[in-house]
């Protein structure tokens, strides 16, 4: 009997306890609270775009999203600035012995508990890698269709109202950094990380999948743009890809 209400005890103590972490959320931009646990940690979503350690070929010519970005900025900020990321990763992992055959996405779960150089280099290769796929050719009127569309309107009423919040996520990113749309939950939300942080990482103010994101790094628009990361951030929507997004999106969602 005792063994009993002991148990008894322990099992409304333990759902106090559970009912009280699912009541502790994280803010986020353009939203209301999300709940912080309950969901598994992102590095879940690693099988969908599982990303190497090696740097993959750009999908473009430097000079093919121009004129939002110039081909000098491109050619610098792939063959230098994303090439020194995926050499100082490699570099790092093999110190600290990290499986590299398996997803990159695996090791963001534990990110805090690594060196800083391979989270930063991490972050850098899979921001950058993520980055360029999620551009092409400037577009007129470019937005996306069907479901994301759908679901963008869902949560932020419109398009247009998206875009703005997404744009002060990274236009009011303090120094270095990123802006992203992620899912959440299932929800998508706008959110913002400081350096070569990213929303896998468990350092990250909001967890969850990057369905798009965008470098506001003054390596990434200077040259053009020079300290104007507004005009910049204007000018880059004309060359989102919406079709890979839309493919995250719906993989993700599944």
């Amino acid at each position: 009997m005792k063994s009993s209400k002991q148990n008894r005890r322990s099992f409304i103590a333990n759902s106090t306890k559970a009912s009280l972490a699912i009541g502790l959320g994280s803010t986020f931009i353009g939203g209301t609270a999300a709940s912080a646990v309950t969901n598994s940690h992102p590095e879940s979503y690693s099988h969908l775009f599982a990303t190497g350690f090696d740097q993959k070929p750009l999908p473009y010519d430097y000079k093919a999203l121009e004129p939002a970005i110039d081909a000098m900025t491109m050619e610098i900020h792939y063959t230098k600035h994303a090439a020194t990321y995926a050499k100082n990763l490699n570099e790092a992992a093999q110190a600290e012995k990290i499986d590299r055959s398996k997803p990159l996405e695996d090791i963001f779960g534990k990110i805090s508990r690594l060196s800083e150089k391979l989270r930063n280099n991490a972050g850098g290769h899979f921001n950058h890698e993520l980055f360029w796929q999620s551009m092409r050719a400037p577009k007129d009127n470019n937005q996306p269709s069907g479901s994301l569309l759908a679901a963008i309107n869902g949560k932020f009423t419109s398009f247009d109202n998206f875009k703005k919040v997404f744009s002060d996520a990274g236009k009011n990113r303090f120094g270095s950094g990123w802006a992203w749309l992620i899912l959440k939950d299932r929800q998508l939300l706008v959110t913002s990380t400081p350096n070569q942080d990213n929303p896998l990482m468990d350092v990250a103010g909001t967890t969850g999948f990057p369905v798009l994101g965008l470098d506001v790094w003054e390596h990434a628009y200077y040259l053009k743009y020079q300290n104007k990361r507004p005009d910049y951030i204007d000018n880059w929507w004309s060359v989102v890809n919406w079709d890979f997004i839309q493919q995250r999106y719906d993989s993700a969602m599944k």
